[in-house]
């Protein structure tokens, strides 16, 4: 299955890692670019990431110990920087 993340837009992925063996609980996906992408879902592997990093996403995978919420504004704060510097 795939979605589309939307250009210039931030979206977490909890809810699509299927594997209990995926050694992240969440990843956080930022679509830097001014083109839709479609990701490959759900997430089955580590390849995944390094997949859909070639594509041109920004990805950060987050553990147990990572704080979502920080981890989540940090790179919203980056997206917010660059959609600035295009308008």
């Amino acid at each position: 299955m795939k979605i589309v993340i939307r250009p210039l837009h931030i979206m977490s992925l909890g809810g699509y890692i299927v594997e209990t063996e995926f050694p992240y609980r969440n990843v956080i996906v930022v679509n830097p670019t001014e083109e839709p992408i479609k990701l490959e879902v759900p997430v089955f592997s580590e390849e995944w990431i390094e997949e859909q990093s070639k594509l041109g996403l920004e990805l950060t995978p987050l553990t147990d110990e990572d704080n979502y919420l920080s981890h989540f504004r940090k790179a919203k704060a980056k997206l917010d920087k660059l959609k600035a510097e295009i308008d």
